[in-house]
């Protein structure tokens, strides 16, 4: 039995071929939409994002020039920056959702599709690496943070000049790849796949 994630309809969901869907019958949300060769593109796309995320960590974000004086700073100092003082539980909680989450989660992607996409069985703890993966989704927060941005940077841009670091443009590409990653997982074939695969 399976509950539609819009208005908590029941369905015994039958097997569905590849390239075709299931939709509830209430709400019409999609409920399985299996692909062939998902899992190789979401392994491949969540590589992808991993790297991303660390050039957006480390590389210079912002360059901001006023009075004369340059300052440049990354993500990373962006943290760093309230590690002293009132604000550290401000530091923990910008490293943990818009760092440390993402990366935890792109990492329990890989761990738990990569042997899948070459089909092979399931690596070792996969299904509560993936349950965690899916509990942590709300808090990883990383495409939140270039929409902030975005905000503060129009607010900031009449006061001084701006220069985009290459972080900034790794956020951008990063939203886009996650973006993507989502629309080709279908979590209802992972779990049944993980299911199959691990007797």
């Amino acid at each position: 039995m399976i509950a539609c994630p819009t208005c908590d309809a029941l369905y015994t969901l039958p097997d569905v071929a590849e390239g075709a869907r299931a939709r509830c019958r209430r709400c019409h949300t999609v409920l399985t939409a299996p692909r062939n060769g998902a899992m190789t593109r979401i392994v491949m796309l969540a590589s992808t994002s991993f790297i991303l995320m660390l050039a957006a960590i480390f590389f210079p974000f912002l360059e901001l020039t006023a009075a004369g004086r340059t300052q440049r700073s990354s993500i990373m100092d962006v943290v760093l920056v309230f590690a002293d003082g009132p604000f550290v539980g401000l530091a923990i909680a910008v490293g943990a959702l818009i760092v440390v989450l993402p990366l935890l989660r792109l990492l329990a992607l890989i761990y738990v599709l990569a042997p899948m996409s070459f089909g092979w069985r399931p690596a070792r703890d996969a299904i509560p690496v993936f349950r965690f993966s899916e509990r942590i989704k709300p808090w990883s927060m990383a495409e939140i943070f270039i929409v902030g941005v975005a905000v503060a940077l129009i607010k900031v841009a009449g006061l001084a000049h701006l220069s985009l670091g290459p972080a900034f443009w790794a956020f951008a590409a990063l939203v886009l790849v996650v973006a993507l990653k989502d629309n080709f997982m279908c979590r209802l074939t992972i779990w049944k796949t993980l299911e199959h695969r691990r007797q």
